[in-house]
């Protein structure tokens, strides 16, 4: 389906600090616009939701459609009260579920 996502954020942030959150996940895309060499359709199979919570509380969702591109980069910011684990999941039109998981620690 696709490699490891890729997930850029700071490793700690002070108390209240908003940071901003980089992800990048590779996948193909397949709109189902497309034909093949024999002129039949090519199944769409795209990533059309995805996800991020913090401890357990939602923090950024969206609806992906077909126009979006291959490779999808999404950014988005957090506002950090507390030390923490952001869990992330990309979910594909065949149901798998691409998963991934950052911690971030508060400033001292």
């Amino acid at each position: 389906m696709a490699d490891k996502p890729r997930i850029k954020l700071p490793k700690e942030a002070a108390k209240g600090e908003v940071i901003q959150i980089k992800t990048l996940v590779s996948h193909l895309m397949e709109s189902g616009q497309r034909k093949d060499a024999q002129g039949k359709p090519i199944p769409r199979k795209i990533i059309n939701k995805f996800a991020c919570e913090f401890n357990g509380k939602p923090v950024f969702s969206c609806a992906l459609e077909p126009a979006i591109s291959a490779n999808p980069y999404i950014q988005f910011d957090a506002r950090i009260d507390e030390a923490g684990t952001f869990k992330f999941a990309w979910t594909d039109d065949d149901g798998s579920v691409i998963t991934a998981e950052e911690k971030i620690a508060l400033k001292a």
